[in-house]
């Protein structure tokens, strides 16, 4: 398979799943390049991966509710 084909099947995929293949790609070049697999994680390590969080995250859910 041709690059130029690899990258239209990748932006014909809606953008989570863009963001998923990212980020597999990610992971093998890095495990790649590192040689190693499953470094341990540091402080500040994961900064930057969460791009979204809703401004309610943090209130009770009203599944739950019964049990509070």
């Amino acid at each position: 398979m041709s690059i130029t084909k690899l990258v239209e099947m990748i932006n014909k995929l809606p953008a989570d799943k863009q963001r998923e293949v990212e980020d597999f790609i990610f992971s093998l070049v890095t495990d790649t390049v590192s040689g190693e697999k499953n470094t341990p994680l540091t402080y500040g390590s994961m900064k930057g991966l969460i791009r979204y969080m809703a401004n309610d995250f943090d209130e009770p859910l009203e599944d739950f509710k019964e049990y509070m």
